[in-house]
């Protein structure tokens, strides 16, 4: 990332330009990006400054403020997804931003949410319907499981083997 220029540069440049040196021609004497003298001489007229402008900061979270709304959100639903916070804080008139502004958030808190609808209705079936459905899906869910190419039956299906 490139630096300011120097307030003695700058100086040097604003002189030439008001002693009748065009922009690009300063720009050349002092060996400098015509386009960084043509955008300081612009920002003196604007502002009557020479001082560059603030590079980098702080930017506050989108959501803060709404911790304590997250909070009551994720209590009260144990299994809601970022897409139903999402909803949810739209609904009341929250500017939630990306499912990853939410994540973050929640991660930042300490909250736990379901990832996806998928994961919420198999966290209700049970482990192995749970395991049926990502196999099925083509998802090994964890090591040790997976399809069997040579278990399939004389139809032509695929046979799922756990084990």
């Amino acid at each position: 990332m490139t630096a300011p220029l120097s307030a003695d540069l700058r100086r040097r440049l604003i002189r030439a330009v008001e002693a009748g040196s065009s922009a690009r021609e300063a720009a050349r004497r002092f060996e400098v990006s015509p386009s960084a003298t043509i955008k300081l001489m612009r920002r003196v007229r604007e502002t009557g400054s020479a001082a560059p402008a603030k590079i980098g900061g702080y930017r506050k979270p989108l959501l803060a403020g709404h911790e304590a709304l997250l909070r009551d959100l994720t209590a009260a639903k144990p299994g809601i997804t970022l897409a139903e916070i999402q909803a949810e804080l739209t609904g009341r008139g929250i500017e939630a931003g990306s499912l990853a502004t939410i994540w973050t958030t929640l991660r930042r808190l300490g909250l736990r949410h379901k990832k996806t609808r998928l994961a919420k209705l198999a966290g209700m079936l049970g482990a192995r319907v749970r395991r049926d459905i990502l196999l099925d899906r083509g998802e090994s869910g964890c090591a040790g499981f997976g399809r069997d190419a040579s278990a399939q039956g004389a139809g032509g299906g695929r046979a799922i083997v756990l084990g």
